[in-house]
């Protein structure tokens, strides 16, 4: 994963437009049931699919500033990794899974992570309960396995609004198979269905695009409350307390420098390339000026690319030359904004 997606705890909400045509597919019963979302973020899509329906909604967040925003829209957070968490099984009517993509390392071979979270928490659901699951559509054959074996009356329909088409994301209906209807199953009738869905992986522009009106219903069933256990460790309340530690004073002399302070004026005045690098290495950076003149400022070395074109005997050369240079950005207290190149 890049590392604005790892910064981001692989966090790409679906967006609202989506939500609101998925909830179409969906018929609650008139009883309470439950939903969950393991990936729930801040919950507003979570929200959305399950919209004028009364039942009890489960999140898990593994954001401590999401889970905060979730708890606005569903009853019951957690806020934890997923994978730590644990339930009973077939305990839930409804499961919206919108993991993160990515890889995950463990002890014998790396997997996919829509793989690890539908693995981990599709037994959940109670028989004929209904999974949302949206994912890249490439990542189709890998969670084939448990879609073909698990799931009846699936259908995968291709997302078209500007992010999800971005991700290549599609969204997967299914309905939990009962005990007997798995043992039923043969290895061709698996074999057969995941070749289906390696298909689509290879080619997901032949997937049909979700429309605004629902082709086909699907029925939640009825569900009672369930509990959700989380056994890993409180990873917000261990950063904060981690300063306190002995060890972790001692490690941060060696892991972390101590801040550089330029002072004093120099004995004879600067030349230009003296100025540049001490503004590149962060030395000139800080608060200055008074009044409305007052700013911050913040020096970095870019690089720039000079283009030059030569024509010679009717055959043009275009040349590229990469060189560094000085940007400083100004940000003053009236809240305006100047980039110097």
């Amino acid at each position: 994963m890049r590392f604005q997606g790892k910064s981001r705890l692989g966090f790409y909400p679906l967006p609202l437009s989506e939500a609101c045509r998925l909830r179409r597919f969906l018929l609650f019963p008139d009883q309470s049931t439950s939903a969950v979302d393991p990936c729930v973020g801040d919950g507003v899509a979570f929200e959305a699919i399950t919209s004028g329906a009364e039942l009890l909604r489960y999140g898990i967040e593994l954001d401590a500033y999401r889970a905060e925003q979730a708890k606005q829209r569903v009853a019951n957070i957690i806020q934890g990794n997923t994978l730590e968490v644990y339930c009973a099984v077939e305990c839930f009517g409804l499961l919206y899974l919108n993991p993160p993509y990515d890889w995950a390392l463990g002890p014998a071979e790396s997997r996919r992570t829509e793989q690890t979270f539908l693995s981990h928490t599709y037994r959940w659901l109670k028989p004929d309960g209904i999974l949302l699951f949206v994912i890249p559509g490439e990542r189709l054959a890998e969670c084939s396995q448990i879609l073909a074996s698990q799931f009846h009356d699936v259908r995968v329909f291709r997302l078209e609004a500007p992010e999800c088409v971005r991700y290549k994301q599609v969204v997967v209906f299914g309905v939990r198979r009962t005990r007997r209807e798995r043992e039923r199953l043969t290895d061709s009738d698996i074999t057969r269905v995941r070749l289906h869905y390696a298909g689509l992986a290879r080619n997901p522009s032949q997937i049909s695009v979700l429309s605004s009106e629902s082709e086909a219903r699907y029925d939640v069933p009825v569900s009672g409350p369930a509990q959700l256990v989380y056994r890993g460790l409180p990873l917000d309340e261990v950063e904060d307390l981690l300063p306190q530690s002995a060890a972790y004073r001692q490690a941060g002399r060696i892991l972390f420098a101590e801040p550089v302070a330029a002072t004093g004026r120099p004995l004879t005045p600067l030349h230009a390339g003296h100025v540049g690098l001490l503004a590149c290495s962060g030395l000139l950076n800080g608060i200055f000026g008074n009044n409305e003149c007052r700013h911050i400022s913040f020096w970095q070395a870019v690089k720039v690319v000079d283009k030059t074109e030569e024509e010679e005997d009717g055959v043009i050369t275009l040349r590229e030359r990469e060189r560094f240079s000085n940007e400083l950005t100004v940000v003053y207290s009236t809240g305006e904004v100047a980039v110097l190149k």
